[in-house]
């Protein structure tokens, strides 16, 4: 039997979609259980099949996927198996997903736009999920479309207990590619004691991907630059920003992201930019071909546990970032 019970025999079961199975089995290592046995398998037609090969009834489930590509494949793969759960008596659903997919589309920026993150989120509350946990949405207003808790957790102590040991906080800035980055850049100041700048640009609303880079504010020349961001998708943005910099006076550039989407042609402009290192996390999975020399990749999953362990123990999951709570 899989999964771990307390004293009260509550029982918490763990199951993984086939989207990113490395980063499970990392998962359920750092619980100790093992990943409940699941039969999922493609129809000759695409439509996806799921049977838990154990009983579930009664149990606390904790059902993660990664949105990766080809993404709807496995946005509906993770809603078959929460309803799966839901029809076979599962207490409590918690939906988890490392990489929230369509977070971007979290406001109407034109009229007739959808507003895709909504959906997402109606679509697993439909589907029998009880609560959401995700890291670094693109928005934190994304919380509130679930009607239910959501556990909004932060990649940024894995990424900066790895950088603190290799910044000098007298020559570095923190830097955010945007407007909206700015206040998650104060707190990556505040933790490591480096001012903070940002960059103002201009998105073309009638092509994706394409953003025009206008200006830096702040202090950057003759320093180290980190930039920040929640994704890094074709690359575009994110080299357009580092080459602003260096336009301005810096010294050198690491960017530190928690979503490495890679779309095509990011790696490709990443290892031929003046970037000296890529840092992200694993919360979705990147494969050899899209590694290069200057990515290090850190693992989510002792935090992803983590987080796991305190709501299925009724804890705090602020306490991971705020102290004791």
């Amino acid at each position: 039997m899989s999964g771990k019970k307390t004293m009260g025999e509550r029982n918490l079961m763990f199951f993984s979609g086939r989207a990113h199975p490395e980063l499970a089995d990392e998962v359920a290592a750092n619980l100790a259980v093992e990943i409940t046995p699941t039969a999922l398998r493609d129809f000759a037609n695409g439509e996806i099949y799921v049977r838990y090969l154990e009983s579930v009834r009664g149990c606390d489930a904790f059902v993660m996927q990664s949105h990766t590509a080809p993404i709807n494949q496995w946005i509906m793969e993770q809603l078959i198996m929460v309803d799966a759960l839901k029809r076979a008596s599962a207490k409590r659903i918690t939906v988890i997903m490392p990489f929230y997919g369509y977070a971007r589309q979290d406001k109407k920026g034109r009229g007739r736009e959808p507003i895709t993150a909504r959906l997402m989120a109606d679509m697993f509350k439909q589907a029998g999920a009880d609560r959401l946990m995700s890291i670094d949405l693109h928005t934190s207003q994304i919380q509130g479309f679930f009607d239910g808790p959501v556990d909004h957790l932060f990649a940024m102590p894995v990424l900066i207990n790895y950088l603190r040991g290799k910044l000098d906080p007298a020559t570095t800035t923190i830097v955010s590619p945007d407007t909206g980055r700015v206040r998650l850049a104060e707190r990556w100041s505040d933790s490591l004691g480096t001012p903070v700048a940002f960059i103002h640009k201009r998105r073309d609303l009638d092509v994706a991907n394409q953003v025009k880079v206008h200006e830096v504010v702040g202090k950057v020349q003759g320093r180290t630059c980190v930039l920040i961001d929640d994704m890094i998708d074709t690359g575009g943005s994110i080299c357009k920003a580092a080459d602003a910099l260096y336009e301005h006076g810096a010294t050198d550039v690491i960017v530190a992201a928690t979503h490495a989407v890679f779309s095509d042609p990011a790696v490709d402009r990443l290892k031929n930019s003046r970037i000296s290192e890529v840092v992200v996390t694993n919360t979705l999975p990147i494969p050899v071909e899209k590694r290069f020399d200057s990515l290090t990749v850190m693992s989510i999953a002792p935090l992803i546990a983590r987080a796991i362990t305190e709501v299925f123990t009724d804890g705090s999951v602020t306490s991971l970032f705020e102290g004791d709570s």
